[in-house]
């Protein structure tokens, strides 16, 4: 299985070149630095002499976010660190591009392809002192080639979905080897930790989700609408997905019966579809506004439609009210389900559909404490909201401190594992 994949990663390597320029055309990929994740002239090596280089991958923007405390931390325990951040999808780019401004010894580069030329290239140039893959990031060529350049490699907020672990499971012998490569997994739940220990692994723990750890600080969100937000009822459905449009504008409609002034602001999570959303809104004779970063929302608008990345806190700061997007389709019921962590930390009250796959364990801490409900459909989710907009009272720092105390405890464990990993202790 190890063998087909090199080869046929390889063998795809000329098609890639279509496929990312396509990406491109429909605007899901960055229309700059697209080729680093193709052409080795486009790596940018920017290796500073004298120093340990720490590589993070996080995927999207949910990951990267949740490495940005970690690398502050190592910036304190450690000197001498340097760090390479890559990401995959364009919009946690565009997030990396503003958040390691902040950090004057970071460096953002797109993720090549798991090609094993490609990868055996960036491994040279770049020369990795350790390699931290983060979440679900488990790329054959590039564990197999760490293991050639005798560059040790850790798993961190390690996540193994059911289905995942099965497929898995069907080649456990290539899982076996791949696996057995990764000198540390610190796992996101207790789930994955029981389904890695299944392949009999070393070094796997469970110390929390290192998405709690992100700390928030409320006096530095800033929004242009801030006196809209105070001054009129509104809801916010954050991170959703296409089936999930028409679920919104149903749930507004319905809510209009009792308060004929509801705002509804849905931030999606692909902002393309911006155009779609507000052409499904104007078909229910709903006025409609998208809006960019830093324009104001005009008045007598029924839906507003958010379109740029990283607005989320912008709104959950305001938000009485969420609705977290990806958990309403049942097609996507094993990788349901996006971050609600943020929303937690800003006093959100969040609802959330049955399917919530991805964060599971978190969903299951923010119930038990009231902090979020499972919804059914429109109609319920309506009636929820309705409780809520009549109740003037947002803050609930009790509920915030909980949270707060959890991540911090978080990061202490698993600044234990990463330090002792980075200064080459034994774990």
């Amino acid at each position: 299985m190890i063998l087909a994949y090199r080869v046929l990663t390889t063998l795809l390597y000329p098609f890639l070149f279509l496929f990312i320029y396509y990406r491109k055309i429909i605007k899901k990929e960055d229309p700059i630095r697209f080729k680093e994740k193709v052409l080795i002239s486009n790596f940018k090596v920017n290796k500073k002499e004298n120093s340990k280089l720490i590589w993070f991958h996080a995927a999207s923007i949910g990951e990267f976010k949740s490495i940005i405390p970690v690398i502050n931390q190592l910036n304190i325990n450690h000197k001498n660190l340097n760090f390479l951040v890559t990401t995959s999808t364009f919009s946690s780019g565009k997030l990396a591009e503003v958040e390691l401004k902040k950090i004057n010894n970071a460096d953002h580069r797109y993720f090549p392809y798991d090609v094993p030329f490609l990868i055996d290239k960036f491994l040279y140039l770049w020369k990795p002192h350790k390699i931290f893959l983060v979440d679900s990031e488990i790329w054959p060529n590039l564990i197999l080639k760490a293991k050639e350049h005798k560059i040790p490699i850790a798993l961190i907020n390690a996540r193994l979905t059911f289905r995942s672990f099965k497929k898995w499971e069907f080649f456990s012998k290539a899982a076996k080897k791949i696996f057995g490569i990764i000198n540390l997994f610190i796992c996101s739940n207790s789930e994955t930790q029981s389904y890695l220990k299944k392949f009999n692994l070393q070094n796997v723990y469970f110390k929390g989700n290192i998405k709690f750890i992100e700390p928030i600080d409320e006096k530095n969100i800033k929004n242009v609408n801030e006196g809209v937000l105070i001054n009129k009822k509104f809801w916010f459905a954050a991170s959703t997905h296409e089936e999930e449009d028409i679920f919104c504008i149903k749930t507004h409609m319905k809510l209009k019966e009792e308060f004929e002034d509801i705002i509804t602001i849905i931030a999606p999570r692909h902002i393309e579809r911006s155009k779609k959303i507000k052409s499904l809104s104007e078909k229910f004779k709903l006025n409609t506004q998208i809006i960019n970063e830093n324009e104001n929302i005009l008045e007598n608008k029924n839906v507003i439609i958010v379109n740029y990345f990283g607005a989320l806190t912008d709104f959950f700061k305001y938000a009485k009210s969420v609705f977290i997007g990806k958990s309403m389709i049942e097609k996507l019921k094993n990788e349901g389900g996006q971050n609600p962590i943020e929303a937690a930390k800003l006093d959100c009250k969040i609802y959330h559909g049955p399917y919530v796959n991805n964060f599971k364990d978190v969903y299951k801490i923010l119930e038990i404490n009231n902090i979020s409900k499972k919804i059914g459909d429109y109609k319920e989710l309506s009636s929820n909201l309705a409780l809520d907009l009549k109740n003037s009272k947002k803050s609930n720092n009790e509920k915030k401190n909980l949270i707060n105390k959890l991540g911090q405890k978080t990061l202490t464990d698993t600044m234990i594992l990463i330090d002792n990993f980075i200064d080459d202790k034994n774990i």
